[in-house]
């Protein structure tokens, strides 16, 4: 069974920093497909930022510049580095993870560069992010 639980969210004042965490258990894959995503009040799940099987990093575009997503593999742990926090960045924090896809003789993540929701089957709790003026 794949669990991800976060944890790193808080409340900060515009311009802050924080750090989340998603622990992964159950989730062996070297070459993760992992990301991190939002929900504010009266919004959809968007995202913002993911990791692909080669290592590629993807963001949205309003976080571009001030976040960071990153991997510790030996610790099976996904990161994201959030600087210069905004007001609107104010949000519920999800990790997600999704099975790779073996074909042609390497393995892919079915996100194909995108940052769709719906390409995840793994999900963690989320953790709260607010960011205040």
């Amino acid at each position: 069974q794949v669990q991800l639980v976060e944890s790193g969210g808080g409340s900060v004042q515009s311009g802050g920093s924080l750090r989340l965490s998603c622990a992964a258990s159950g989730y062996t894959y070297s070459s993760s497909c992992m990301g991190w995503f939002r929900q504010a009040p009266g919004k959809g799940r968007e995202g913002v930022a993911i990791v692909e099987s080669d290592g590629r990093t993807i963001y949205e575009d309003s976080v571009k510049g001030r976040f960071t997503i990153s991997q510790d593999n030996a610790k099976n742990t996904l990161y994201l580095q959030m600087n210069s926090l905004k007001p609107e960045d104010t949000a519920m924090y999800y990790c997600a993870a999704d099975t790779p896809v073996y074909y042609g003789g390497g393995y892919y993540c079915r996100s194909w560069g995108s940052l769709r929701h719906d390409r995840y089957n793994y999900w963690g709790q989320g953790t709260q992010v607010t960011v205040s003026s």
